[in-house]
């Protein structure tokens, strides 16, 4: 039986109501306060339901609640996943693989601008072996800034490519929460279910290389400049251990894993059990690390990646519990058919253009929370998707690749620049930077952006659901 329909008092656009108070506690936290909790947000997710939920019409206040039911619900698998790669994520931070770059970096004997390029390709790959952008950048500032500004580097610069590694794992590990909430919002239509986290993973590569290497290539032209100082040896020293670099080959055979199965629980269950005995057998994950209890309380990677993950899913699952409500009461469907029936839905490219501008708006409004914008957005990108046919692999793509570009540069308006600037702070060599002077050198945000608009006017990479769900080039009546 088909359910009725959750009216509100003011008529469908009061059904935005959730969104506009979960964005006030957005704006509030991570702007006003500062405080960088997902926790928090998730918080203001379950309030802004309660208020809204308030006024609904007489007799649709139970609706309400099943609507926010039906939404959590198809949160399942996401929260799932995230659990499971959470414990993945903390393997790899317990091994602490920065200090086998950090040695690398010293044996390399480099400096100055190449010191921020290599410094930007190491954050990269811890980046996309742990999935966590924001977790590897509270690891990797200590270290490779306090080294790299006694080093002739940049101090933007640097801090710019510290964030922008970071960036980098977020848009591309198939482990991160981002990658796994862009997959799981984009439905197929000619089979069951939602893109497979392995061909999002593959199709995207040639964006996200794309776009790093020519960030590369920029650090390593601006990221020098800077004044040597004395201190940077002995920080590398106290900070190297060449064997933690025998950690990649656990996220190596993760990664291809991924890829070549299509399958991430079989990527990450073969990751874990290889990195686990990788750890044991070079003395970098000692048997307490992997299990065990510390004054009373659960320790080890495996408890401590279930802990790290459980703020992101309460975030994830309040967040589709709004999306469920937009449903129920239609307003999705609105929003999808004014975009469809304006300009923008007369060709596959204008659609594109529209996806472009939508995730990235709702980022910029949810303070560079790309998890939260892309469960948001995501649902209408779905539905603008499969009108002109895209493939599923597509639409996660451009949600997942425009949400981490040049939106995330914006100073006074993104979590990533605020956390880059108050991590600059405390160095006696060196002075705090304001968050303008992070966000001019972010620049893997600039580039997947513009990689990203060729994409989209071009045509590059874009790819059409064909029979049984497959990628297919062409598809008629899409232009």
């Amino acid at each position: 039986m088909e359910k009725k329909k959750l009216e509100f008092r003011g008529g469908w656009m009061a059904a935005f109501l959730p969104v506009c108070i979960f964005l006030f506690f957005c704006i509030l936290y991570f702007i006003v306060l500062k405080a960088f909790e997902m926790y928090a947000l998730a918080m203001g997710a379950f309030v802004a339901l309660l208020i809204s939920a308030v006024f609904t019409k007489k007799g649709h206040y139970d609706r309400f609640w099943e609507a926010v039911y039906d939404g959590a619900k198809e949160a399942i698998p996401v929260t799932v996943l995230l659990l499971i790669i959470g414990m993945f994520s903390a393997m790899i931070k317990a091994a602490n693989i920065s200090t086998g770059f950090v040695w690398l970096a010293d044996k390399l004997h480099v400096g100055g601008g190449l010191f921020t390029a290599f410094t930007f390709f190491a954050v990269c790959i811890i980046a996309s072996a742990t999935g966590s952008s924001l977790g590897t950048m509270f690891t990797c500032f200590p270290i490779f800034y306090a080294a790299g500004i006694l080093l002739g580097s940049n101090p933007s610069a640097l801090a710019g490519a510290i964030v922008s590694g970071g960036i980098f794992g977020d848009n591309l590990a198939p482990i991160s929460d981002t990658t796994i909430i862009s997959a799981g919002t984009q439905e197929y239509t000619e089979k069951s279910g939602f893109a497979d986290v392995g061909g999002c993973v593959t199709s995207r590569l040639k964006y996200s290389l794309t776009a790093g290497a020519i960030s590369f290539v920029l650090f390593w032209i601006f990221g020098g400049g800077g004044t040597l100082g004395s201190g940077a040896e002995e920080i590398l020293t106290q900070n190297m251990n060449p064997a933690t670099l025998v950690m990649l080959v656990p996220v190596v055979v993760m990664l291809v894993t991924a890829v070549k199965t299509r399958n991430i629980y079989k990527a990450i269950t073969v990751g874990l059990i290889l990195g686990t005995i990788v750890g044991l057998a070079f003395h970098l994950l000692p048997p307490s690390s992997i299990l065990s209890v510390k004054d009373g309380a659960p320790a080890g990677f495996l408890t401590d990646g279930i802990n790290g993950m459980i703020a992101t899913i309460t975030l994830v699952l309040s967040v589709y519990g709004i999306m469920g409500v937009l449903t129920a009461a239609g307003a999705l469907e609105k929003i999808t058919n004014m975009i469809l029936d304006s300009k923008f839905g007369q060709t596959t490219r204008g659609a594109e253009i529209a996806m472009m501008l939508g995730i990235s708006i709702t980022t910029m409004f949810f303070g560079g929370v790309t998890s939260a914008s892309m469960a948001t957005f995501g649902k209408i990108q779905n539905e603008i998707g499969k009108r002109v046919g895209l493939h599923p692999y597509r639409r996660a793509n451009l949600l997942d690749g425009f949400a981490n570009s040049i939106v995330l540069a914006v100073p006074f308006l993104s979590v990533f620049v605020f956390i880059g600037s108050s991590l600059t702070a405390g160095y006696e060599y060196a002075d705090a930077l304001s968050v303008t002077q992070v966000s001019g050198f972010m620049f893997y945000c600039f580039s997947l952006f513009l990689v990203l608009l060729f994409s989209v006017i071009t045509g590059w990479g874009r790819a059409y659901e064909g029979a049984y769900g497959k990628p297919v080039r062409t598809l008629e009546k899409s232009e």
